[in-house]
């Protein structure tokens, strides 16, 4: 019997990523110069158009400052995480 898992938030993780450039005061521009993105991935990850890459989410991460296990922990909030005693 195969057990997939829960889908991930993906709709967390778009609004983590508002949330922190929010908070850092800044414009798509800024975090795309800061990340050496294009605008346009920068925005239509954040208006969930598209998810982004690995090396995507990686670059962010360093840009706004943020480990990269605190921005996908979000896909999982409210999941049971693997090898616990309730997953």
């Amino acid at each position: 019997m195969t057990i997939l898992p829960p889908e991930p938030d993906l709709n967390a993780l778009r609004l983590k990523l508002a949330r922190l450039r929010s908070e850092h005061g800044w414009s798509y521009d800024e975090l795309a110069a800061r990340s050496g993105l294009a605008r346009r991935t920068v925005i239509e990850i954040e208006q969930g158009r598209t998810v982004g890459s690995l090396k995507t989410w990686h670059a962010l991460a360093h840009a706004l400052g943020t480990p990269l296990d605190d921005l996908f922990g979000t896909l999982c909030e409210g999941h049971d995480l693997p090898g616990s005693p309730d997953g």
